[in-house]
């Protein structure tokens, strides 16, 4: 008995988490998906230049090119209007003010696109990356502080 109580609690949980889970087939999963490879792209070079990580000049030249990649796609994943059941960190802002978040987008963009041709220069030095590095930053957090919940 209680045996069958613990294995009916067990899945009780396996299915609630479940329910939490976004399709990542859906527009927020992936735009969570590109969101999530941003971070952990611009962390490691980021990381880099503040000595968290060993620098390492091949990895970087290409964080940089995957994050200048990257940063140009996840804006297609949002829709004109806000889907029902969309349960993102993003503001309803993102929808009413579609043209000044297309401006950031295009902002970050811009900034990646620099930091991925700073980062083809031979021999590259860390010390030449560090103003490059804070314009992404700058930009992924102008656009989160307008348009992200926290």
């Amino acid at each position: 008995m209680m045996k069958s109580k613990l294995l009916l609690a067990l899945l009780a949980c396996t299915l609630l988490v479940a329910c939490d889970r976004v399709d990542p087939n859906s527009p927020l999963g992936k735009r969570q998906t590109l969101f999530k490879d941003m971070l952990k792209t611009s962390e490691d070079l980021g990381g880099m230049l503040r000595g968290r990580l060993v620098f390492n000049a091949e990895r970087f030249s290409q964080g940089a090119a995957h994050l200048d990649d990257i940063s140009r796609q996840p804006w297609q994943h949002f829709p004109q209007v806000r889907e029902s059941g969309d349960d993102s960190q993003a503001r309803d802002e993102v929808w009413q003010r579609q043209e000044r978040f297309q401006q950031l987008a295009r902002e970050l963009e811009a900034a990646t696109g620099a930091l991925h041709v700073a980062a083809q220069a031979k021999p590259l030095q860390a010390q030449a990356l560090a103003e490059p590095v804070a314009k992404v930053e700058a930009a992924c957090k102008a656009c989160h502080e307008e348009f992200r919940i926290y």
